[in-house]
């Protein structure tokens, strides 16, 4: 028999040193759990070996935050979640367990022994792909007992247990580094439909009873708020010459649509829901490019579809539990950048408002960071639309949609009243957390259903304030046709931005827990969005 060596394993400026073995299942506190089943996928390339990432060569000060920096490493690490429109689970679908899944694996090559140089089977079948995550880890539900763990973890509701789920996959795509491990990509989804009447969602993170009708929410009826269907083709080589790695997440919202992953299809005929994700790669070559797809259907209007980086511990953008992630240091405002190539191929629609760059955070109105009460914890989030159907709500005479100063990138603050000097035409809108004390009228809360906690956003427009910082100055920059490798200095932009803080508290820490992109097709029925991104990284500077 050859030996097998592990390929891939040192990537960019970190070595990475990973378990071949054993993972450790520590968030369970279970130390029996040392060898997690795998399966292996016996599959022909023509690989040669990796190449190394120089992660900004013209300013060696700054290091990559990723795990995977440039999106270049092989050994792909990829999960995919999905959320209801308060960002928990709810309800899993029929059938498809709960709505966390991965795809993790390793290469190894097979070498001859010493003193071997035959071994035929070297010629035959030279690499290996072996999955950390099998069928049965993804189809992990309400009820089942995580492998190696108790019984006792089955007993836990349906939010709960989503959460110990993506900790599990998290330990089974587990890569150690520095200055911390780190696990996968996360691709997520969620759909805006809420049930006013079934009480599922908490305002501003305080339980409420039915609401009654409500238009600002689509609804078709009872289970509008369910899980989508999600399917997975493991990674595999494909190709003429086998040298293409290729794999995928899809599925979709309309239940119906579950005769079988056959009958899904991204078909424009097709007037179901529907989501993919396509990761591809040449062996040895490049970055991984994640094409995307989302159709909105008439049952299923309001869908949202992101890549992100999030935290490796912690909280990540939007969500109360604990996460796992790509980042492993945490992005601070207002040193750090981010790079990525986006070719935005279908919009989706007027209503689709696509992120060129979408930032997550949570910080208390006294600027103390989160600590899990999501009655005064809130999420701050930034998000630049680059859809040119997107228009500035902000004017002189709508001023409760905007931020009440703008930052110049010199330090001057211009406040909103100052019609001849307030870039208004930068911001799409600006709304406040729904338990702010001290706000500035006029103001305008943000939707305080749409997170388990109270929430404040700012979204921006391209604009020529913005140029400074790398983002696109006009409208169509990046857009359809306009393919570009951006390089935003995400940390400055952010660290200029208005946010909500109580008066006399000490300034938040501004760390970004969540750095994605993607689209939201807000409330439009049968549209179509379609993208590609890659070489993305997270560029912090070293200290």
């Amino acid at each position: 028999m050859p030996k097998l060596d592990k390929v891939g394993s040192h990537i960019g400026m970190a070595s990475m040193k990973e378990s071949r073995q054993k993972t450790s299942f520590r968030f369970l506190n279970h130390p029996h759990i040392r060898h997690l089943p795998i399966i292996f996928l016996l599959l022909i390339s023509g690989w040669k070996g990796t190449t190394a990432l120089s992660v900004n060569d013209a300013a060696p000060k700054y290091i990559s935050a990723v795990g995977d920096p440039g999106m270049r490493r092989d050994a792909l690490r990829v999960a995919i979640e999905s959320w209801n429109q308060c960002n928990e689970v709810g309800e899993e679908a029929p059938s498809m367990g709960s709505p966390r899944a991965a795809d993790c694996f390793d290469i190894y090559k097979a070498s001859p022994k010493t003193n071997d140089s035959r071994c035929s089977l070297c010629k035959l079948l030279p690499y290996i792909l072996v999955h950390r995550v099998t069928e049965d880890d993804n189809r992990l539900g309400l009820g089942d007992p995580f492998p190696g763990g108790h019984l006792a973890e089955a007993g836990l509701d349906v939010n709960h247990y989503a959460v110990l789920k993506e900790l599990y996959l998290g330990a089974k795509c587990q890569v150690e580094d520095t200055p911390s491990p780190w696990h996968f990509w996360m691709v997520m989804l969620k759909s805006g439909n809420m049930d006013t009447f079934a009480a599922k969602c908490p305002r501003n993170g305080h339980r409420v009873g039915p609401l009654g009708p409500d238009a600002s929410f689509p609804c078709f009826g009872k289970g509008c708020m369910n899980q989508p269907l999600m399917y997975h083709d493991y990674t595999t080589l494909q190709g003429p010459n086998l040298t293409t790695l290729k794999g995928r997440f899809y599925g979709s919202w309309d239940l119906d649509s579950n005769s079988g992953s056959s009958s899904i299809s991204s078909n424009s005929s097709y007037s179901s829901s529907f989501y993919e994700v396509t990761w591809k790669k040449e062996l040895g070559k490049g970055s991984w490019v994640f094409h995307h797809v989302l159709r909105t259907s008439t049952k299923y209007p309001w869908l949202m579809l992101y890549l992100r980086s999030d935290v490796t511990s912690g909280f990540s953008g939007g969500y109360h539990y604990p996460t796992r992630g790509m980042s492993k240091i945490i992005p601070q405002s207002p040193n750090f950048k981010v790079r990525f190539t986006l070719n935005v191929i279908r919009g989706g629609g007027p209503n689709s408002q696509f992120y060129l760059m979408d930032m997550g955070s949570c910080w208390k109105n006294n600027g103390l960071p989160c600590d899990g009460d999501v009655t005064s914890d809130v999420t701050r989030y930034s998000e630049m639309i680059i859809n040119p159907n997107t228009t500035a709500w902000c004017h002189p005479d709508n001023l409760n949609v905007c931020p009440p100063y703008h930052m110049f990138p010199n330090g001057t603050r211009v406040h909103r009243n100052e019609t001849s000097k307030f870039p208004y035409g930068a911001y799409h809108l600006y709304c406040s957390p729904g338990n702010a004390d001290h706000l500035e009228a006029p103001y305008s809360l943000c939707d305080p259903y749409s997170n388990p906690q109270p929430q404040e956003i700012v979204q921006i427009l391209p604009h020529p304030v913005w140029g400074e910082y790398g983002y696109p100055t006009r409208q169509g920059q990046g857009w359809v046709g306009d393919p570009r490798t951006w390089e935003l200095d995400v940390g400055r932009l952010s660290q200029s931005l208005y946010f909500y803080q109580d008066s006399g508290t000490p300034p938040a820490r501004r760390q970004w827990m969540s750095i994605d992109l993607g689209t939201e097709i807000f409330k439009d029925p049968d549209q179509v969005a379609e993208w590609t991104v890659s070489d993305f990284d997270i560029l912090v500077q070293q200290k």
